[in-house]
């Protein structure tokens, strides 16, 4: 039986305000089951991924979002509740990014994706869902 390609949709969630960084994200990534995927969450210039905490995201149509992995640092960095080991953040900070890497996709991973972050002063950073 073959396996259809897994479509994961990413979403952005953004600040449209000046003073706020302003997140970007890749709308969307086909893959096979099995393969690995990189989903990354772009930082606007003048900000630095090292200064801000990011959270990524799982919704499935008609659940709730669910939450996925938290990254600051290599020490302060875990997954959600049930979420699997295949499952990773990975920092680029010479890109100004963070990316959802997940190994070995499976077709329950078929989702929308989304990352939001926040500073010091745990304000987090959201706009409008981009699809």
């Amino acid at each position: 039986m073959a396996w259809a390609p897994l479509l994961l949709t990413l979403l952005t969630y953004c600040s449209g305000s000046s003073s706020q960084p302003v997140l970007t994200q890749t709308p969307s990534v086909s893959v096979s089951p099995g393969e690995n995927v990189r989903l990354a969450c772009t930082m606007s210039s003048g900000y630095s991924i090292g200064s801000y905490r990011v959270q990524w995201y799982q919704q499935k149509p008609g659940s709730a979002p669910r939450f996925v992995y938290h990254y600051y640092t290599s020490s302060d960095q875990g997954r959600g509740t049930g979420i699997p080991a295949r499952f990773t953040v990975s920092p680029d900070s010479s890109n100004n990014l963070w990316n959802l890497v997940i190994s070995g996709v499976q077709a329950e991973d078929d989702a929308d994706y989304y990352c939001a972050v926040w500073d010091g002063s745990s304000n987090a950073h959201h706009s409008d869902t981009v699809r």
